[in-house]
């Protein structure tokens, strides 16, 4: 039996929705819907798939969101390779390295290629189109999902199904075509034989380094550089940096498949399967609204939110009480460092205010308040001239990095769990309710020896508090920055 491997790329940012994604903590790692995240939501969408030889997932990501994945997978009981790209290069090189390292033992398994950050709420008929799509993709032909639509979408590429292959809907791809004005995209459905993109493709790893080897050889000779110049680390899978940055960014659907819908007899046939899952790219505020279950005013809250006489709203409160009075066709998205107010037909402009915060050089496009860390977390709790405070908490086993501070001191309080501290030469216990003072130029480090979390408040003093203040010595996880 053909082994299928679920390819699971993870390197977007999700800048459309700010202020819950931001650019090193964005969509795919957020719990939208449900306790899971999006990128646990599209692992567990293959459990229970029958008739299948499945084998362990490979997620490709930024090397930003490594630990964090790495967490969010360890939670879920899921084993499976991390393949860490450098730098950002769009989904062909993404899928390039995927292959090579699926074939890194000899084999040649079927690779089912899903972003991370998409809703499919009917599981069932999404494996029902993978069982349909596993023969095609066995007999060497590159499968793409089209969502069956139901509505004149202009925020969606199309596929234009072909003839039949005679499987119960599966034809060929007739063509590609790009986000259409709202007019065409009425003539599209009412066509009846247009599909949304989906994103999702399936095709077995031979055939895609065939496929792009032919298109764009410059794409595939990079990638094969750079896992050449790799290596592994646990779980991680990395690249030679210098060798990738070289690699053109293209995507999966501009490098191969809109050349195979011009039926090349160098390229592998373009195979269709329609899909109607419930499925949501989730790619603003609007369309995670519409996925979302409504009360009887069509209002979706979560958090601490109360609304009175309202109508059609999206209300997401982290932090604090969120009212709404009187209000319809809104979104109110509040964090603890931010808050988007928005009507719901303009979200598709949140991209604009990221930009505008990245011009002026501000934190908030980028991290959250809490930023998570291969050990933990900390949450920016206050901040003002000259001191810093912070809450921290150490998970069992895990320590921080050894290093020291040229600007700032440190002064550390134990709230809850047990401290093993590392101070120039010494070492010793800190205990709840006790606390250490950390001198500037002073190398120490945090430790967690115990079996539940340390929690800790950090107040720090200095002339300058940047996360760039950091002098490593030792760090157990490999990193150059905090």
């Amino acid at each position: 039996m053909q082994s299928l491997i679920p390819v699971v790329l993870s390197g977007g940012s999700g800048t459309r929705l700010w202020p819950l994604s931001r650019e090193k903590y964005p969509k795919q790692l957020l719990p939208l819907i449900g306790e899971d995240s999006l990128l646990q939501a599209t692992l567990r969408r293959m459990e229970g798939l029958t008739d299948v030889q499945l084998g362990a997932p490979l997620v490709v990501c930024n090397e930003e969101y490594r630990f964090v994945i790495a967490e969010q997978l360890r939670l879920m009981g899921t084993k499976g390779a991390i393949l860490l790209e450098p730098v950002g290069r769009n989904t062909a090189p993404a899928l390039t390295l995927a292959a090579l390292a699926a074939m890194r033992d000899g084999e040649d398994p079927t690779l089912l290629v899903m972003p991370a950050d998409h809703v499919i709420m009917a599981v069932a008929s999404f494996q029902a189109a993978v069982r349909l799509a596993m023969p095609l993709a066995t007999e060497g032909m590159i499968v793409t999902f089209g969502i069956t639509p139901d509505s004149p979408e202009t925020g969606y590429g199309y596929i234009q199904a072909g003839e039949t292959l005679g499987r119960d809907g599966a034809s060929r791809i007739a063509r590609f075509v790009e986000k259409p004005d709202l007019a065409t995209a009425q003539a599209y459905l009412d066509a009846g034989s247009y599909f949304w993109n989906s994103g999702l493709f399936m095709m077995r790893a031979s055939v895609w380094l065939s496929a792009i080897g032919y298109c764009r050889p410059d794409i595939l000779t990079a990638c094969r550089a750079a896992w050449d110049q790799g290596s592994a680390d646990g779980d991680f899978l990395r690249v030679g940096k210098e060798a990738f940055m070289r690699c053109p960014s293209d995507s999966i659907d501009y490098a191969v498949m809109e050349r195979i819908a011009g039926c090349e007899n160098s390229l592998p046939v373009g195979a269709f399967v329609p899909l109607s899952a419930g499925w949501s790219d989730v790619g603003a505020w609007d369309s995670l609204w519409q996925v979302l279950p409504k009360d009887d005013q069509g209002n979706v809250s979560q958090g601490d939110a109360l609304l009175e006489n309202c109508h059609n709203m999206l209300v997401m409160a982290e932090h604090r009480l969120v009212a709404c009075i009187g209000v319809e066709d809104m979104v109110v998205v509040e964090t603890p460092d931010a808050v988007l107010v928005s009507h719901m037909s303009k979200t598709q402009h949140v991209k604009r205010i990221v930009d505008r915060l990245k011009r002026e050089g501000r934190p908030e496009s980028e991290l959250h308040r809490k930023v998570f860390r291969p050990w933990g977390w900390y949450d920016g709790v206050d901040s003002g001239k000259r001191f810093q405070v912070k809450r921290i908490v150490v998970k069992p086993g895990a320590a921080l990095s050894l290093q020291m501070h040229h600007h700032r001191a440190e002064h550390w309080i134990v709230v809850s769990g047990t401290a093993q501290v590392t101070r120039g030469d010494a070492s010793y216990l800190v205990s709840e309710n006790e606390s250490t003072f950390i001198p500037l130029g002073t190398r120490h480090r945090l430790e967690n020896p115990g079996c539940v979390p340390l929690e800790m408040i950090e107040v720090q003093s200095g002339s300058y508090l940047g996360e760039d203040d950091i002098v490593r010595f030792d760090d157990v996880y490999g990193r150059n920055e905090s």
